[in-house]
This record gives structure tokens, C-alpha cells and sequence, in this order.
């Protein structure tokens, strides 16, 4: 049977004054595009083929490195323990350098030769590389991580090679999880207000172990590793949460966070199975164009990370838009070119044109037939991920 998985992408109209041009520089083959990693597990990554603009020249040492044809992966420790990996491909040679961040930019700090190089297989004589307790050949030892620690990782090959990567990844804590749950409790004042996450298996309710990356307070953003979590909040904020579970849909939201009174947020998550479907939230467009508002470039990213992460994965990217009546010339037009500007970030960014598809439906395939509500007119202006 033909797996489906539907990524439901949101268009919003919005005025025209606040639309921006999405830069096209996250591919990649560039250490910004970093894929980010998140969970343990085995994923196909492919190399684009194109050159880099990449410069290692601030490190003397990576003289023998070619930048012509690379992959950058990035990874932050939600505790201490110890990284491996193994990195391997069919044909040519891997090479592979692992740099550390020292402050809080790393790709800065590798343009200007700053940040640290933890790890470094530069020879041209092998088609695995990676970290393990057991050295030989391009495998190195793992590397130990505290918590907070970020690293970015360079694969290099063959210049014009499209070969695909396999990558396995993992991560050892060094106190081992809980089976079921896990309480990450950050509180340090008993008579402050409490915000706290629990992540759940939509269907069953029972505790997933996630890693959930906060960002928007000073005091609490992080990458931890849980499926309890409990925070005092010192000041109101708006807080950018993001959930990943290994074998689940990912979940990025935005929370208004209160310092005067206790929260509870419950995150439910969906098994990627056959026919199951995630709404991707902020892909927005200026209105009656195919030109994204600048707003819209850490979902693209995420998607593109996704689509990264499984390069065995062949997508058809599907426009909708709503209207009433008959579907419209017009209405066609602009689903079409707004599917096309979906394929056309993802190719700019490292995916694979063989694997997209880009389809307008105009408005024959509403969600809702006869909306009432402006969340159901919203729900008809999308854009759906269909993996064949």
C-alpha cells in the first residue's frame, strides 16, 4: 500500500505592507542550512551536487578539504553524555570535520577560525567516517558533550556527486532515560508560578520522552530532554517551542507565557503512519502573489529539514486556495505558482528535484465545503506535503 504522510502548510492573508522576500541562503551545503538533528535514528541525507561558497581557509589545517560538494549537521546536547555516529555512502569518499561552538555563533566562529575542531577525518580513502568506541579506518572515538554543547558537522565528497548519505545517529546520555517518562523540573523558587509541558501520544495518552527546544526567555532557553517539564517564568514572554519525538510528527507553536499564574501546556503527538496528517503553522504569502513574507522562513526551514532528513522520500507539493463558486482561472494560477514557489525554496536549499512535484487545485478540494468561520476559510488556502 502507498504510504501517505500530508504536511498541511497555512496561507494567510495578510497586508501587503508587511510582506518581505524570503532569502533563499538556508540550503544545505552551507553551514547556516545546517540540518538540524534532534533525535536518535537512521536518516538519508543527500549531497546537492552544487558548490559551495563555503570558506575554510581561517583553518590552515583543512587545506586538503574541498568545499565544493559538503553537508553541514547540527546538533545540541539536551544533557551530558557521549555522541557517535556513523556516516557512510556507496560510492567515492567521505571526509568529515566536527566543530564545537564556542560562544553563541558557530558559523561565525568557523568563518573567522574560532571554533573548535573536535574531530577531523580529511583523507580521501574511505566511504565511512563517523564516531565510535572502537577506532579504524575514517571511524574516530565519540565525542563527550555537556549539556548546552552545540557542534556542527561538515561532510565532504566528490565534486557534482548527488550520492545519498546514510547517516546513523546517536546520542548516550550519560545517566540512561527512563523507559516511559522523564521529570525535567527547573524550578528554583517554590512560591513562583509554574509553566509546565507534558508531551503525550495523541491516541494513547501515555508520556513520550522529547527533545523540546525553548526559546524567547534568557532564563529558560535551552534543548532538554523529557516528557514532564516544569519552569518558574520570571516575565512574560512569548515563547517559541518546538517538539521533536523519534517516529512522531514534529510540533512548533508559539505561547504566550504568563509570570503570575500556574500554566499547563500538553503537547499530543501524532505517529507518522499512513493517512495521518500535520498542520505546519506561519507559511504565509503576500496576498494574491506567490512571494513569501519573511515571517514564513522557520517553517520552510523545518520542512526542508525534514525532507533532508529523509531523502528516500518522493513528495508531491499540492496548492489550494479558497474561494467561492467555481474554481477561477485565477484561483488556478495562484495555487499552481504558489505550489511551484514551495519546490523551488526546497531545490534552492538542497532537495533533490527528482523527488518534488508541484500541483494547483485551485479551489475544487475544500476542507470546508461551506465555510462559516474565518478559521475555515483559512483551513481551504493551504498547501499540502503528500509523500508518495
Amino acid at each position: 500500500m502507498t504510504k501517505l504522510i500530508i504536511l498541511l502548510l497555512s496561507w494567510s492573508f495578510i497586508l501587503p505592507i508587511y510582506g518581505q522576500k524570503v532569502k533563499d541562503d538556508y540550503p544545505v551545503n552551507k553551514c547556516f542550512g545546517a540540518v538540524n538533528i534532534f533525535d536518535n535514528g537512521d536518516y538519508q541525507l543527500q549531497f546537492t551536487g552544487k558548490k559551495s561558497t563555503e570558506d575554510l581557509t581561517a583553518y590552515p589545517s583543512l587545506a586538503e578539504v574541498s568545499t565544493d560538494n559538503v553537508l553541514w549537521c547540527s546538533f545540541i546536547a539536551g544533557s551530558t553524555g557521549e555522541l557517535s555516529f556513523n556516516a557512510s555512502k556507496k560510492k567515492g569518499f567521505l571526509q568529515m570535520i566536527v566543530f564545537q561552538e564556542d560562544v553563541d555563533d558557530i558559523c561565525g566562529e568557523i568563518e573567522r577560525g574560532k571554533s573548535e575542531i573536535k574531530r577531523l577525518y580529511i583523507q580521501k580513502d574511505q566511504q565511512t567516517v563517523g564516531l565510535n568506541y572502537q577506532i579504524g579506518g575514517g571511524v574516530l572515538y565519540a565525542l563527550k558533550l555537556h549539556e548546552g554543547d552545540k557542534i556542527h558537522v561538515l561532510f565532504s565528497t566528490e565534486e557534482e556527486s548527488k550520492d545519498k548519505l546514510a547517516l546513523k545517529w546517536n546520542f548516550r546520555p550519560s545517566k540512561p532515560a527512563e523507559s516511559e517518562s522523564r521529570i525535567v523540573d527547573k524550578r528554583d523558587d517554590d512560591f513562583a508560578p509554574t509553566f509546565s509541558i507534558k508531551v503525550r501520544d495523541k491516541d494513547t495518552q501515555e508520556p513520550l520522552v522529547a527533545n523540546l527546544s525553548l526559546e524567547g526567555s534568557k532564563k529558560l532557553d535551552a534543548l532538554y530532554t523529557g516528557s514532564d517539564f516544569f519552569f518558574n517564568v520570571d516575565r512574560n514572554c512569548k515563547m517559541s517551542i518546538k517538539c521533536d519525538v523519534e517516529g512522531y510528527f514534529f510540533d512548533d507553536r508559539v505561547e504566550s507565557v504568563s509570570s503570575f499564574e500556574d500554566q499547563e501546556l500538553i503537547i499530543e503527538l501524532d505517529v507518522v503512519t499512513s493517512g495521518k496528517s500535520l498542520k505546519i503553522e506561519d507559511i504565509e504569502f503576500t496576498p494574491g502573489t506567490s512571494q513569501f513574507v519573511h515571517s514564513s522562513e522557520p517553517k520552510l526551514k523545518r520542512l526542508k529539514d525534514f525532507l533532508a532528513l529523509n531523502s528516500d522520500l518522493n513528495v508531491e507539493i499540492q496548492g489550494h486556495v479558497f474561494a467561492l463558486g467555481n474554481n477561477s482561472i485565477a484561483g488556478q494560477r495562484i495555487s499552481e505558482a504558489r505550489a511551484k514557489r514551495v519546490l523551488k525554496y526546497l531545490v534552492d536549499n538542497g532537495i533533490d528535484r527528482s523527488r518534488l512535484k508541484a500541483v494547483g487545485y485551485g479551489n475544487t478540494r475544500p476542507v470546508y465545503a461551506e465555510p462559516k468561520f474565518s478559521y475555515e476559510e483559512q483551513a481551504n488556502r493551504r498547501v499540502e506535503i503528500m509523500v508518495l
